[in-house]
């Protein structure tokens, strides 16, 4: 690998799109040292589209840009292709990044560490919410949270029908909440419906962990409403962390001196907002920063220091693998309530 690293996204979807952009961003940076070398597709139109629109080339397959050169590589094709495109890149010597969720079974996440493991490649899951500024300010507050209360809400849009909303949104928030956590799971209890697709549009999912911690997640996408929010409670503390606003509100219940928290008078990013008796409240400051941009930069560190991502591809097996027992969960709990010919799909 030479100095200038050579990068190129397989897929040209939505995601893929939104990836060739931030690398077309990277790469306008004269000192970034990275180019972009391309774009690839079975859809040869959409990738010319796409590469025309972030002036790099267009290829109709993974074998044709490694062909064309590259060190790394965006894996944003449905998930049902993930394992054999990064199978293609990785045994050619491409590092990667897969989108989630990782893979459709647990047996393929599996099979995808053992190929990282066997080439010696730096391999990511494309987590994209670790990388948000709220997340990452709310983790030196975390203690011993106790109880979890998380909502992620779209309104009904035809992409990612091919998976259920468990795995399309929810496990944004699966693997943030374990990530805080850090305890096996010892409950799943789930409920889902297919409202407007064949698929589990709705999920509500109660999980209890062996630290005794409690984790309540809604996702929908058929709300009118976009909502994206995580809260959660540990002793004398309360945070709330809105993803989309990319806020944090904290409330500590006890008599600890704001400016102890982390409160600047002289910084509006970081001010009390309120006085409740007993009650200190304050915003941490976050950086604002694009997620994607944050998650790629991160992702080219790595191939470049030859250094463990900051989400492995064990991490995104711990998500799919909590993901498919809801899933579980969810077609046992329809199958109880006479659902389950409205459920399967």
């Amino acid at each position: 690998m030479s100095n200038s690293l050579r990068v190129g996204v397989v897929g040209c979807g939505a995601f893929g799109r939104n990836h060739a952009r931030v690398y077309r961003q990277l790469a306008s940076d004269l000192s970034s040292g990275i180019e972009f070398a391309g774009v690839a597709d079975a859809d040869f139109a959409r990738a010319q589209a796409v590469a025309k629109e972030f002036g790099t080339r267009a290829f109709r397959s993974a074998e044709e840009l490694i062909a064309h050169g590259i060190d790394a590589a965006s894996v944003a094709v449905p998930t049902v292709a993930h394992l054999d495109v990064a199978r293609i890149l990785m045994q050619a010597g491409a590092d990667v990044l897969i989108e989630k969720p990782l893979a459709t079974t647990v047996a393929e996440a599996d099979e995808l560490i053992a190929l990282a493991q066997r080439h010696g490649r730096i391999a990511q899951t494309g987590h994209l919410e670790r990388f948000n500024p709220a997340v990452r300010a709310t983790l030196p507050l975390l203690t011993q949270p106790m109880f979890f209360e998380v909502h992620r809400l779209s309104v009904f849009s035809p992409r990612s029908l091919d998976i259920d909303v468990v795995l399309d949104l929810m496990i944004h928030d699966l693997d943030v909440v374990l990530s805080f956590v850090n305890s096996p799971v010892k409950e799943i209890r789930a409920v889902g419906l297919p409202i407007l697709s064949k698929k589990v549009d709705i999920a509500n999912v109660r999980m209890e962990f062996d630290s005794g911690c409690v984790a309540n997640f809604t996702a929908s996408r058929v709300s009118t409403e976009r909502i994206r929010k995580l809260r959660f409670f540990q002793p004398r503390q309360y945070v709330s962390l809105d993803y989309s606003r990319q806020d944090v509100l904290v409330l500590t219940v006890d008599d600890t001196p704001a400016d102890a928290l982390g409160f600047d008078p002289f910084n509006p990013a970081s001010v009390a907002v309120s006085a409740f008796p007993g009650i200190t409240p304050y915003k941490p400051l976050v950086e604002q920063q694009e997620p994607l941009r944050a998650e790629l930069s991160s992702f080219l560190r790595a191939v470049r220091e030859r250094s463990t991502p900051e989400v492995t591809l064990e991490d995104g097996r711990r998500a799919l693998a909590v993901a498919v027992e809801i899933l579980e969960g969810i077609s046992e709990h329809s199958r109880q309530a006479g659902l389950s010919e409205l459920t399967r799909g």
